[in-house]
């Protein structure tokens, strides 16, 4: 008679669990409402907004042959993409926080669920920095590069067409690879609006 109670409290915590993990909301599933005016913090966090937006859609529901696709032996497959716009993603955190890049910190992954979140996470912070600063704090950014105890600046206008729009880049080429792979975006994402439609 104890084992079947046994067994339904054993199920109620997983099922719990499982519930638990998946009220875990991500950022970006749509993107936030804009602001009222135009600033150079808000429009830079606006552009982060759309690539998390497109990046959490492009990430979403992937498969493990999604993962594993590559459309020759010589490109990255998926999850290799993935780990590259995480990596884009902490160029971009860090530019708005002042931290050096330093080449030699990598980040193990388990899997692509935690690249996902890790990059979603990072976006999200990085638009939220953004969102609250004015033009001079903008100016005052830079992209450092730290190699041992030597350290290159670089404009801060190198975040938009490098990382930021690189990002996006290879956030297309999930798409493409995803669809290739049979498995193609949620036909209700609505990358003009950030919202998915009905």
């Amino acid at each position: 008679m104890r084992l079947p109670w046994i067994s339904v409290f054993i199920l109620l915590a997983l099922s719990m669990n499982a519930h638990a993990q998946k009220e875990e909301a991500l950022p970006y599933e749509e993107i936030p409402s804009y602001p009222s005016d135009y600033t150079s913090g808000n429009v830079i966090a606006r552009m982060i907004d759309g690539l998390g937006y497109r990046f959490y859609w492009a990430s979403e529901g992937l498969t493990a042959s999604d993962i594993a696709y590559r459309p020759s032996e010589d490109a990255s497959n998926v999850q290799e993409t993935m780990v590259h716009i995480y990596d884009l993603s902490v160029m971009i955190l860090n530019a708005a926080t002042g931290t050096p890049n330093k080449r030699s910190e990598k980040t193990e992954f388990n899997d692509h669920q935690e690249i996902r979140i890790a990059t979603l996470h990072n976006l999200k912070k990085a638009s939220d920095l953004f969102l609250n600063m004015d033009a001079k704090a903008v100016e005052g950014l830079n992209i450092t590069f730290a190699v041992g105890d030597r350290s290159t600046e670089i404009p801060f206008w190198h975040v938009l067409n490098g990382p930021l729009a690189d990002a996006i880049y290879h956030t297309g080429q999930i798409v493409s690879f995803r669809r290739s792979a049979g498995n193609p975006i949620n036909p209700k994402v609505n990358v003009l609006t950030g919202k998915n439609g009905s």
